[in-house]
């Protein structure tokens, strides 16, 4: 059973993609895992034979169970038996770590920004920007993967989260603001930045405002590249108060439906329910978009950005048009991925937190 997340302590088999006695190949989706915060597909992390699913459908497996074997085909059912016997007798679930970093805050400008800071290490650090009505779990993927060698860190922006709900004018000029503002208040002057939707918004006006402190851009699938924009979905999201349309608002967001949890809508309703949360989401509603248009667009900007560009996209986004990415300056890192609707760094977690790793890496040593 992987690890998603601080806090994963234990998932539930949902689904197995591939059946028993079946060649695999890594990086194949294999099973679907329901955990507590969303469900998502666990990709095989080695090649050969799936000859065993150990743990099968509705199976709640602590973090480092076993939950299939694969193993060559001359390897008879008696061995595989006395191999798993011998791996559940010695297995210990792990305890929750006292010591894995916990959020905290930091007040900019009068206000509290929640923020998850992990990693170490002498390069440059990564600042991760989530979308709209989500907070930095949304991260929960990607942040462990990448904070290897590398500080990594996850905020909640003004209206999300934790953080606090005044979010000003609301617009992406004062989302940058406060994101510059944050950085000072960490004592860092220069930073790898990795933004999806919202997020990448806030990420493109940053590195036009201030240039030398961005060492380069993640962009997924993120708004300001165009004027269009899925603007029935995000008045669903903004007015669902229940399960039902919750649900329908959600499942936009995804390729596969399923993937929305139900722990996933819960989380969902209860932000929706917090106070400041409907008059701040309003606020920034009218600041940046008006029907099916988006009001804070950089494409007549874009080629000041001096920063590496990587850009990814679902094929099958719904929410924003995966065609803006075609406005990006020339030079810029574009990989659209199949079967993906507008979470990418959910759907398809290790390919992007690789890409992303990868990306802050090779632009830094450009830089020296």
């Amino acid at each position: 059973m992987p690890k998603w997340g601080l806090s994963m302590q234990e998932g539930t088999i949902v689904e197995w993609l591939a059946a028993e006695g079946s060649t695999i190949t890594q990086g194949d989706e294999i099973v679907e895992i329901e955990t507590e915060k969303v469900n998502n597909t666990y990709e095989a992390p080695c090649s050969g034979l799936l000859r065993r699913h150990v743990a099968p459908a509705d199976r709640t497996v602590p973090v480092g169970g076993l939950i299939g074997v694969v193993a060559p085909a001359n390897v008879s059912e008696s061995e595989i038996d006395a191999f798993v016997a011998r791996f559940e007798a010695a297995f210990v679930p792990e305890a929750a770590e006292e010591d894995s970093p916990t959020p905290r805050a930091i007040e900019v400008d009068g206000r509290a920004i929640n923020y998850l800071d992990t990693g170490t290490g002498d390069e440059l650090p990564l600042l991760l920007l989530h979308g709209l009505c989500a907070d930095l779990e949304s991260w929960m993927f990607n942040q462990p993967a990448i904070a290897h060698g590398r500080r990594v860190i996850a905020l909640d922006l003004p209206g999300h989260g934790a953080s606090s709900k005044d979010v000003g004018s609301g617009d992406i000029a004062f989302f940058a603001s406060v994101i510059a503002r944050f950085l000072d208040g960490l004592g860092i002057t220069r930073a790898h930045l990795a933004g999806h939707s919202l997020g990448g918004a806030v990420s493109i006006a940053l590195a036009l405002a201030h240039p030398d402190r961005v060492a380069s851009l993640g962009l997924i699938a993120p708004a300001g590249l165009g004027a269009d924009i899925n603007g029935g979905f995000l008045a669903d999201l903004i007015a669902a108060e229940k399960r039902r349309g919750a649900r329908l608002a959600l499942s936009q967001l995804v390729h596969d439906p399923d993937l929305v949890s139900r722990d996933m809508i819960e989380k969902f309703l209860r932000y929706k329910r917090t106070d400041g949360v409907p008059e701040a989401l309003a606020v920034i509603a009218d600041a940046s978009f008006d029907g099916d248009r988006q009001l804070n667009v950089f494409a007549d900007r874009l080629g000041e950005i001096t920063a590496p560009i990587l850009c990814i996209w679902g094929e099958q986004d719904r929410v924003i048009p995966p065609s803006h990415a075609d406005k990006l300056p020339a030079g810029a890192k574009i990989h659209r991925l199949e079967n993906t609707g507008h979470l990418p760094h959910m759907e398809n977690a290790a390919q992007v937190s690789a890409l992303l790793a990868t990306h802050a890496t090779e632009s830094e040593r450009k830089l020296t």
